[in-house]
């Protein structure tokens, strides 16, 4: 049983930075497509960003081009998102999510990922 945590959330004032974290256990990360959720009071849960498990392949979301960076570090079986140019829209909670070879992990459907961290919260103050 593959388990995710994150970490790294915290507050930030509009423009700052963050880099969340994601460790993983219980499986063989290099094995596994990464990636980021978030979801903000009252609204659905929604993509930010994905990275194949070759590390070929990556996904933004339209809101987090440009600004977000997915990364990962199979040594440390540990998945990154660096955030740049932070917004208050941006405020959610961000959980990070491996989906399994075969699962169509670059549709960014929660379906699409077979398992899910518990989420870490990011503010954003105006």
């Amino acid at each position: 049983q593959v388990q995710l945590v994150e970490s790294g959330g915290g507050l930030v004032h509009t423009g700052g930075s963050l880099r969340l974290s994601c460790a993983a256990s219980g499986g063989t990360l290099s094995s596994y497509s990464m990636g980021w959720f978030r979801q903000a009071p009252g609204k659905e849960r929604e993509f930010v960003a994905a990275m194949e498990w070759r590390g070929v392949s990556i996904f933004y979301t339209d809101s987090a081009k440009g600004r977000f960076t997915i990364s990962r570090d199979n040594a440390k079986i540990t998945v990154y998102l660096q955030m740049n140019n932070l917004k208050p829209e941006d405020t959610a909670v961000y959980y990070c999510a491996a989906a399994l070879i075969g699962q169509q992990w670059w549709r960014g459907g929660l379906d699409d990922y077979a398992y899910w961290g518990q989420g870490t919260q990011v503010t954003v103050a105006a």
